[in-house]
């Protein structure tokens, strides 16, 4: 019993385990109609169920809900499987049962992404993974979008879509020390301490000028009108206006 796993009410240490030649056979009584042997390849492969969701405990499923899940990736493999193609029924089954357990996690994502999104996600997997075992290497983007048809920045947008979320506490290094989280790692090179003084020095010193200094800035630097022009609106010369602005930009400069 080591190792047992309690799971959707059962223990999955007295799981049944078949042999290859065995589910061949079964195969080839249910293909012939046989119900009963379809039910004894269901229970003879939950094992293989089994070693698949243990690859998605890391992304906090509740076990259940996957092997349930996996169980219908089982049937599908089950009444699909092609009894003339020699290949053994786990190279065939694992696939269908990731593929289907791949499609609950993108459905029930927290971040709701469209089906042709998702659909796309999906395809651009599929072909990954069939130029990976053609070229003996990870494809590049571009080898990826020219096999499907589609623009390079498709396939970045659709796998990015299906990305799970992390949290900004998530840790990313422990060195004995303290840990490193994401937000650790995450820079904002604009919203800093330094620039929000900056911008608070600033606020302050535009409050000391006088009213009118106040308007000819705004018009000059925040609707883009020329010295003429503010000078018509103000009502005085434009030269008046020259020396304003000039005194009001220095007064800034030497409050900041």
């Amino acid at each position: 019993m080591q190792g047992k796993v309690e799971l959707s009410g059962m223990s999955t240490a007295k799981l049944k385990v078949l042999k290859n030649s065995e589910i061949m056979e079964l195969l080839k009584r249910y293909k012939a109609g046989d119900k009963k042997a379809r039910e004894e390849l269901i229970s003879g492969n939950l094992r293989l169920v089994l070693s698949v969701i243990q690859k998605f405990s890391s992304r906090g499923e509740n076990a259940d809900d996957l092997f349930q899940v996996g169980c219908i990736g089982l049937i599908k493999a089950i009444d699909n499987f092609d009894m003339s193609q020699n290949v053994r029924f786990s190279t065939y089954g694992v696939p269908m049962i990731i593929g289907e357990i791949r499609r609950y996690l993108r459905d029930n994502n927290s971040i709701r992404v469209s089906r042709s999104m998702r659909d796309m996600a999906y395809r651009v997997l599929q072909v990954k993974e069939r130029l990976t075992n053609e070229l003996q290497r990870e494809p590049t983007v571009e080898e990826i979008a020219k096999a499907i048809g589609i623009k390079r920045e498709e396939v970045v947008f659709s796998m990015d879509a299906i990305m799970d979320p992390i949290s900004l506490y998530e840790p990313m290094y422990n060195d004995g020390g303290d840990t490193v989280c994401v937000m650790d790692q995450v820079s904002d090179t604009k919203n800093t301490d330094a620039s929000w003084l900056e911008r608070l020095a600033l606020s302050e010193a535009i409050n000391r000028l006088s009213e009118r200094e106040k308007r000819i800035l705004a018009l000059r630097f925040y609707e883009g009108k020329t010295q003429m022009e503010v000078a018509a609106e103000v009502g005085i010369s434009q030269a008046q206006v020259s020396r304003l602005e000039k005194n009001a930009i220095n007064h800034i400069k030497k409050s900041i």
